[in-house]
């Protein structure tokens, strides 16, 4: 997303600025801001990297989740009734089994099972897929928390060396540095996805193919341009006085 440019960081503060509208503001006390703001940019980028290892943690957590039937009223009510119907189920069953002559200790029957996670964070692999893809999504947020934070601290240091500088050569100078959509421009589609040499279509025929058709094309032209030196064989005229054709058709001519 581009950078507006009022929170463009190598772009100087607009004169209304109210530090660097300041004159009462003395070197000391710029240079301690300036430490101060370092320091806090240090900070911050460490608060980050923790953060991310917490947000890990936190999915680690969600992920290992177990929850139990009567961890909720609805489910608990829900299992009694499924409970219930099993238990006539299984009793239809054990009847048929003995009009069937199957023994007891051999009959089949039905169970309910609770299970007390889903398949996608109870497999294995999808959990190693899920934690990757946490993985990424975390370390994205970081780098753009990393970005914000070295922003906002550069629009500080600008301000306050805005504060400091007296002459219009130096506020000037400041004002020039480019901004972000200077350094990075947008892209044009067309320089992307202009002609190819040889064409895209054509580069994604396998390579064996792509040789017989080439072939098959030479063939063409060849046929095609003997066929314009016959009249000139007719008359007697020799192989210099071909018709202007390309040099490799010229080679490849018998």
């Amino acid at each position: 997303m581009p950078i507006p440019p009022a929170d463009n960081p190598t772009q100087a503060p607009s004169a209304g600025n109210s530090l660097a509208e300041s004159h009462a503001m003395t070197k000391g006390e710029r240079e301690d801001l300036q430490r101060l703001i370092r320091q806090r940019e240090k900070v911050l980028k460490s608060a980050a990297k923790q953060r991310s290892a917490e947000l890990l943690a936190d999915f680690e957590n969600q992920m290992g989740s177990e929850f139990s039937f009567d961890d909720d009223a609805i489910w608990q009510r829900a299992t009694q009734e499924a409970e219930a119907e099993v238990a006539r189920a299984k009793q239809r069953i054990a009847v048929r089994c003995r009009e069937l002559g199957i023994p007891d200790r051999f009959a089949p029957t039905l169970q309910l099972h609770w299970r007390h996670r889903g398949c996608g964070n109870s497999v294995e692999l999808r959990r190693r897929e899920l934690r990757r893809m946490a993985e990424s999504k975390v370390q994205a947020i970081e780098q753009k928390a990393i970005t914000e934070i070295e922003l906002s601290c550069l629009r500080a240091q600008t301000e306050l060396a805005l504060a400091g500088l007296t002459s219009e050569g130096a506020r000037g100078f400041l004002e020039r540095l480019p901004g972000i959509e200077a350094l990075m421009p947008k892209l044009s589609f067309a320089e992307i996805a202009g002609e190819a040499d040889p064409p895209i279509a054509e580069q994604l025929v396998s390579p064996n193919a792509l040789r017989q058709r080439r072939y098959r094309e030479r063939q063409a032209l060849l046929r095609n341009a003997s066929a314009l030196r016959a009249p000139a064989s007719d008359e007697g005229d020799d192989e210099g006085d071909m018709p202007d054709l390309p040099d490799f058709l010229r080679r490849a001519a018998p």
